[in-house]
């Protein structure tokens, strides 16, 4: 078994994909059918996740260049105790499938691809893990008055994903004479004087968070780095202050 993780900055990425990208089995040429069951569990837990959505695509090779391009095989969803049962109309002459999960607020859209042999031989037992998120919040404050402007960035990674790819965060910035926006290798970004800021975001529960805050002062430069746990239902909070 192969995994992957996709990492979805918006609901309507998903949406997009799963309405006008994929071409469903309608289209297509089907092979028979393949009884397949099984369970899909946190990882952390090993207890079933009620309600999950899934989405397979078979990947079919492009005439242009070869390329592996996903097309719908079906969809389905687990029962209130993560199991499913369910008919894979299989592609002719596709070996390789993706179970795409849809991402919620507790779990992260993700890909799992399998070739046919393994979900075949496995038919029955097939398992999928995913990983739980966990709230973080992160509150900056600005105490000094001197100099009336510096710069100071934010960036954190989860369990090694990068912020930009791991889930959608809001800011709350309040204070004066400050700009805030996105800077490609420094990470989210004040400049100004007085910054109250807070971060709302989600990363991997149970898993290492680092957060790194980098400090433009009087034309030096200044690193600090924090790593954390955050828990599953629970307020983790993390202070900044400068």
């Amino acid at each position: 078994m192969r995994k992957t993780l996709l990492f979805n900055i918006k609901l309507f990425i998903f949406i997009a994909l799963a309405s006008g990208v994929l071409t469903g089995c309608d289209n297509v040429n089907t092979e028979g059918i393949l009884e397949i069951k099984g369970k899909v569990l946190d990882e952390d837990k090993k207890t079933g996740i009620p309600r999950k959505n899934v989405i397979v695509q078979g990947l079919v090779s492009s005439k242009n260049n070869n390329k592996l391009v996903p097309i719908e095989a079906g969809q389905f969803s687990t029962d209130s105790s993560g199991s499913f049962r369910y008919s894979l109309r299989k592609i002719k002459g596709v070996k390789h499938y993706n179970f795409c999960f849809v991402g919620d607020s507790d779990y992260l859209f993700t890909t799992n691809e399998l070739n046919l042999f393994d979900i075949e031989r496995n038919a029955n037992f097939l398992f999928f893990f995913l990983s739980r998120l966990a709230d973080l919040t992160v509150q900056l404050n600005r105490k000094s008055k001197t100099p009336v402007c510096d710069t100071l960035c934010l960036s954190w990674e989860s369990d090694g994903v990068y912020f930009w790819f791991l889930c959608p965060y809001s800011v709350n910035n309040f204070g004066t004479n400050k700009s805030f926006g996105p800077a490609s290798d420094m990470g989210l970004t004040w400049i100004g004087g007085n910054v109250n800021s807070t971060v709302n975001t989600k990363v991997f529960a149970d898993r290492r968070t680092k957060l790194s805050w980098e400090l433009y002062r009087n034309g030096k430069r200044q690193v600090f780095t924090d790593t954390i746990t955050c828990k599953r239902d629970f307020a983790n909070i993390v202070y900044f202050t400068y």
